[in-house]
């Protein structure tokens, strides 16, 4: 499996973006997809989380209630739909794909063996 994100671009603080995460390959119901964000100079953190065989969600403090993470296994897709964006949301968003991610570990980076190659996310205030 292969991921591709897109879907960034400009936005002003209030407003809203969708990202979406297309899967190439099999078997893509069976894995959790998460989106990780890095901002310039800061580490790489957990934005959200959906496995597609349950559609169970997981998001972190600062997003959830703002961004809605979900997934369509008929088009191999996960979106991310981001509204009441802040200027601390600007960053490279990255889609990563498991087939084997425990769920105590859905939060980490490491987990995930598949990534895509990341979308800019720019947020003026």
């Amino acid at each position: 499996v292969q991921l591709q994100a897109s879907g960034g671009g400009l936005v002003q603080a209030g407003g809203s973006l969708s990202l979406s995460c297309v899967a190439s390959g099999s078997s893509f119901s069976r894995y959790a997809v998460a989106w990780f964000r890095q901002a310039p100079g800061k580490e790489r953190e957990f934005v959200a989380a959906i496995r597609l065989n349950s559609g169970t969600t997981y998001y972190s403090d600062s997003t959830k209630g703002r961004f809605t993470i979900s997934g369509d296994n008929a088009k191999s897709t996960v979106y991310l739909q981001m509204n009441s964006l802040q200027a601390g949301d600007t960053a490279v968003y990255y889609c990563a794909g498991s087939s084997t991610v425990i769920t105590s570990a859905t939060y980490t980076s490491s987990a995930y063996s598949i990534w895509g190659q990341g979308t800019l996310v720019t947020v003026s205030s």
